[in-house]
């Protein structure tokens, strides 16, 4: 029987929509959930991995005889050894940041591994560091910029004998010199550290030829080769499996050498070694968001309609370089002329890595402050400003959706009533109020997933999908949509992930795992239950076409008095399960299931005191699409956890390194600074769901609502002050320091 894919309609649904608690919850709560730093099999040995001390250096000589007498030392593996080339000539590695393993010490304490770490003897060349990412002058001065890239589109067009370059320039300054205003404005972000609660690593361990690694990962179905290509070995002799993860965010998609050392470490003890980073390595080399600084004019028509952007923004992703890419400015609001250049920088510091919506909090951040600042200059109310340049968007999302959303999100946060010129609010001593709003968009297209389900004659159901659950509730949304499908209850269900021994699925990254495994239990379901209808039919002598599964039963749609129980429906399968293999192909056009395209709006409510720099959060109010909502409660939790990562890099955390040795000097959550619960105010969440959006299918969410924070927060505090400061986070420093410029 044909299967036409489809999710129920909201009328119909009985547990899509609803809001169970996650599976794993409990699991969670109690500790009995097991994370690979929980993992501590027989003969384990623990390894600590020795970090570069310096910026930039050409390391000499590593000497580790005296860490090999250490008791309890069992073996010492160097990464980073020079040796002595084919010539004669001494080869020796350069370092380019701080934290680098140069090599790991096994041992059967943590304690011991420590000390044999601490014996290690380095012989070591320092060479020049730069890692001041803003200084774009010092940059070009020491040779560490590079083209990022860019795009000049301008409504009129050269003539064939016109020089392109020469015609932008003066068509551009002969736009701004007819625009009503204008707006010159510089705007920054520092970069972040991923900060993941569970350190990156691994536990590997050898059983003949077979790896067996219990990886902290995002990517279980895609790390097993990545082992394997290093080991060279087959992929088929290599098992990874995460159950659970302390955090990701872009930043374990591999192994990371790290993991290989210890599966090499492993190999020759013949013991499981377990190395995970230590919480200093984790946020110098477990991943960073790459800064982003801007320096723009802005022309706009007496109505506020912007008509010309003209940009330059650089910044850096490490010693790799790398620079928000010119594609996502200015963001969102795309005017019919502009002009964007971008300068990438190269410093002494840990390549970046993915961090939720790559680009995107960036560019937010160091472009749509410049439309808050328009509205100042115009004294006109920001929202006016927003609104009437969605006539112009270049996103994901329709205009009349943002449009929709900014009436939703104004309301809840009565913007109106509490809306003034920016600095023109009323201050109560020294503290002054004020409002400010972003809008943001994401792709949010479900990855490749395969899904086997089994039905078993007893009339219970499991699924293997070789997906991860990152804390979002994975488990969760695959059991509600299997329960959805065969009309049971959750607890029917049993969910297996987290091996690369199952079907293969993406890795969770780019918001695409609710898309990917709605997509392959959705069509495993259907497919099971049409070759369960047959046999039901069968039984009751109906047609296959009729038969519905709902409420605990199957049976005719068209005559509710032949139907048989869950339970006796799966009796007549005989002694053998029904088995199905479904799978999904991120891109396949016009899958009703899934869809990709969303949008957002913040608004936030800030109080300042302007005589200590101090910004605090009063309110923050996010609305949200996502196509179909499979649990609001699991949607909720993820955005609010987006406004909390959001208000952290907009108002507390930054990567604070030493300008002579490159040192990350606040690599400590000692000293990284994030928020407590009493920085975050009052979060208010609604999820935007109207059936133009329910329709569309399932759309991927971890990103969007972590973009628009730092633009909001930041437009909010210029309200207040009426002053811009001009990079985040906005620490009490630069507050003041802004505000001492202005005067």
């Amino acid at each position: 029987m044909a299967v036409e894919y489809s999710w129920p309609t909201k009328e119909e649904s009985k547990v899509i929509g609803t809001s169970p608690d996650r599976l794993d919850g409990t699991a969670k709560a109690t500790g009995a959930a097991k994370y690979t730093y929980d993992t501590n099999p027989p003969k384990l040995l623990i390894a600590r991995g020795l970090g570069c001390p310096h910026g930039h250096c050409r390391i000499l000589d590593i000497d580790t005889t005296a860490a090999e007498k250490v008791p309890g030392v069992v073996h010492v593996h160097v990464l980073q050894k020079p040796r002595v080339g084919d010539d004669g000539k001494p080869i020796q590695p350069e370092i380019e940041w701080e934290g680098e393993l140069l090599a790991v010490v096994s041992a059967e304490t943590e304690a011991a591994a420590a000390e044999g770490v601490a014996k290690i003897k380095l012989d070591f060349e320092p060479l020049d560091v730069f890692v001041d990412d803003e200084d774009l002058a010092g940059a070009e001065k020491a040779g560490r910029t590079s083209k990022g890239g860019g795009k000049v589109q301008l409504e009129n067009e050269p003539g064939e004998d016109d020089d392109e370059d020469e015609f932008a320039e003066k068509e551009i300054n002969r736009l701004l010199g007819d625009a009503k205003h204008v707006v010159e404005g510089y705007y920054g972000i520092r970069p972040i550290t991923h900060c993941c609660l569970e350190p990156h690593g691994s536990v590997c361990s050898w059983e003949g030829d077979k790896l067996s690694a219990h990886l902290s990962t995002q990517n279980v179905s895609g790390t097993d080769e990545q082992f394997a290509n290093a080991l060279k070995i087959a992929a088929g002799d290599v098992h990874v499996e995460c159950q659970y993860i302390g955090g990701g965010f872009g930043s374990k998609f591999a192994p990371d050498y790290w993991a290989i050392a210890a599966a090499e470490i492993s190999k020759a003890t013949g013991r499981p070694v377990k190395l995970m980073l230590t919480r200093d390595q984790e946020l110098k080399l477990g991943g960073n968001r790459p800064s982003g600084y801007l320096k723009v004019r802005l022309g706009a028509d007496a109505d506020g309609m912007v008509t010309v952007w003209d940009s330059q923004h650089w910044g850096t992703g490490g010693g790799r370089g790398g620079v928000v890419g010119h594609g996502v400015i200015p963001y969102i609001f795309r005017p019919k002329n502009y002009r964007r250049v971008a300068t990438a920088i190269k410093t002494n510091c840990a390549p970046a890595r993915a961090w939720r919506a790559p680009d995107h909090p960036q560019a937010c951040a160091i472009s749509q402050t410049a439309y808050d600042d328009l509205a100042a200059k115009m004294g006109v109310d920001s929202y006016d400003i927003f609104l009437k340049n969605l006539a112009n968007i270049d996103s994901n999302q329709k205009a009349e959706v943002y449009a929709a959303e900014m009436a939703i999100a104004a309301r809840l946060m009565d913007w109106k009533a509490k809306w003034h010129p920016h600095g023109k609010g009323k201050a109560q001593g020294s503290v002054v109020e004020g409002l400010g709003m972003a809008i943001h968009t994401w792709q949010g297209v479900a990855n490749n997933s395969n899904c086997m389900l089994r039905i078993h004659p007893d009339g219970s159901i499991e699924s293997f999908c070789g997906t991860q659950d990152l804390g979002t509730g994975t488990r969760t949304i695959c059991a509600m949509v299997l329960a959805e499908t065969f009309g049971v209850s959750i607890d029917s269900v049993k969910i297996n992930i987290g091996s690369s021994k199952y079907p293969e699925s993406g890795a969770s990254g780019g918001s695409t795992t609710v898309g990917a495994v709605s997509e392959s239990h959705r069509r495993a379901g259907q497919d099971a239950l049409a070759k369960l209808a047959e046999v039901v039919a069968a039984k009751l002598e109906v047609d296959a076409a009729s038969i519905v599964a709902k409420d605990g039963r199957v049976g005719s749609k068209d005559d509710t008095a032949k139907s048989l129980s869950w339970k006796e429906a799966c009796s007549l399968l005989g002694h053998k399960a029904l088995e199905v293999t479904a799978s999904y192909k991120r891109g396949a056009q016009g899958s009703p299931l899934s869809n990709a395209g969303v949008g957002g709006v913040q608004m936030a409510h800030v109080a300042v005191d302007r005589e200590t720099g101090v910004v605090r959060m009063k309110k923050f109010v996010a609305v949200q699409d996502m196509g179909l909502i499979i649990n609001p409660k699991l949607a909720e939790s993820q955005i609010l956890g987006a406004m909390i990562m959001g208000i952290a890099y907009a108002l507390f955390e930054e990567r604070i390194t030493d300008s002579k040795t490159g040192q990350f000097v606040n690599a400590e959550l000692s000293d990284y600074k994030l928020p407590r619960l009493g920085d975050i105010g009052e979060l208010v969440v609604e999820l935007y769901e109207p059936e133009s959006e329910r329709s569309r299918g399932v759309i991927g969410l971890g990103e969007p609502p972590v973009i628009s924070p730092g633009a909001a927060i930041s437009n909010a505090v210029c309200n207040a002050l009426g002053v811009r400061v001009p990079v985040l986070p906005l620490t009490p420093k630069r507050v003041v320091e802004a505000l001492a410029a202005k005067t």
